[in-house]
């Protein structure tokens, strides 16, 4: 979860929101804690790869996994070239694509050896992010103040509009779901890993977009580019600047990482059941990882950011995430008492609230992402129908 949208998000929320931008975090993190219980619940009951994909197919039947399946790995693909666009934005200014395609290679191949070493890349990089925002509020908070801004909030639109963006940043723990064939007792493990990531993700966003809305105020912050930067500039701690980069670097190349491991899991599980070409399904003999499916997915992302610029991608993500995990808490719902650990009334909130924010997303999110949705719908009719006998 602590990925890049902590340094990217909060400049479109305040564009939407104004200074609505802290209330939009708090309905954004509630409903995140929604779906993070609906998961864990059903992560508990069906520990396999796949996520919501699963939990859709189990507990809605076969239309609704894929539906679920297609939003994740088709939203999160572009997020992967989002990511790798950010960090080499961070990282090699007036290099950007070749250093993004680097990225994406490199990262690729840490997959491919197993989710050990993941996880261990992956710890290494939380520790320097950490350092990094800990820092930035040391030096920003001080100087924050409440003076000479322009404190006016956009109304329950743009405060939705901005509660939806912000969730981009929440996602993560959606990659979590996606391993449970590689974790030790996943059961377990899986529900504990969501509940206790997601309070501490929501605190670090708490403590850093007061900083940035307090020190920058929020006309400033939503035109900045950097906001995590310029707050420290406007601070007068203009030189921990390079170190913002840095951290912004280590955030994007984390959730890149993450995005690659919960992508492919994913993939594989929608070819095991025929909703994607069965050459994605293939599992290493040695590292038993997803291989076929982390080496398509590397191809494509890498051909994306050659090709496209996807930093504005947020909104579709966004989008597409939230369609999932609508379907993660009807999954939930579904369930019978014996497999309950909350109330279904914390499952029917997530719902209401994903498609909520889904369809007060800018009009030009949700429209795309409807139409990718219908294209998926659409092959897959076309698939079944052609696959019938007579």
């Amino acid at each position: 979860m602590l990925g890049a949208g902590v340094f990217a998000v909060f400049a479109p929320a305040a564009a939407a929101a104004g200074s609505g931008l802290l209330f939009a975090l708090v309905i954004a993190g509630a409903i995140a804690y929604c779906n993070a219980a609906s998961s864990a619940q059903l992560a508990a009951v069906h520990p396999t790869s796949g996520g919501t994909y699963v939990y859709g197919r189990e507990r809605l039947g076969h239309w609704w996994g894929f539906t679920a399946g297609w939003g994740f790995v088709i939203g999160k693909t572009a997020s992967c070239a989002a990511m790798a666009l950010t960090f080499a934005a961070y990282a090699a200014p007036g290099f950007e694509r070749p250093a993004a395609a680097l990225a994406v290679a490199a990262l690729a191949a840490v997959n491919y050896v197993g989710i050990t070493r993941t996880a261990a890349v992956t710890r290494v990089l939380l520790a320097v992010v950490l350092v990094v925002l800990v820092l930035f509020a040391a030096a920003s908070l001080p100087a924050a103040s409440t003076g000479g801004h322009a404190w006016s909030p956009q109304g329950p639109l743009g405060v939705l509009q901005a509660a939806g963006l912000i969730f981009f940043a929440f996602a993560g723990y959606a990659r979590i779901a996606t391993l449970g064939e590689e974790v030790r007792d996943p059961a377990r493990t899986i529900p504990r890993a969501i509940l206790l990531a997601l309070p501490v993700a929501a605190l670090v966003y708490a403590v850093v977009g007061l900083a940035v809305l307090l020190v920058l105020g929020p006309e400033r912050l939503a035109t900045s580019t950097a906001p995590l930067a310029e707050a420290l500039t406007a601070a007068g701690h203009g030189s921990l600047a390079p170190v913002v980069r840095v951290g912004a670097a280590a955030a994007s190349l984390g959730a890149l990482l993450a995005l690659i491991a919960g992508i492919a899991r994913t993939g594989l599980a929608m070819a095991r059941n025929g909703d994607l070409p069965g050459y994605l399904a293939a599992v290493h003999p040695r590292f038993q990882v997803p291989h076929h499916a982390e080496l398509t997915l590397a191809v494509v992302v890498i051909a994306l950011v050659l090709t496209t610029d996807l930093r504005g991608v947020i909104g579709f993500s966004s989008f597409g995430v939230l369609v999932y995990y609508a379907i993660a808490n009807a999954s939930a719902f579904t369930q019978p008492d014996a497999e309950r650990r909350w109330p279904r009334a914390l499952n029917a909130v997530g719902l209401a609230g994903c498609l909520l924010l889904a369809f007060t997303l800018p009009w030009h999110s949700a429209v795309a992402g409807l139409a990718v949705f219908a294209v998926g719908l659409t092959s897959r009719a076309v698939r079944l129908r052609f696959a019938r006998p007579g």
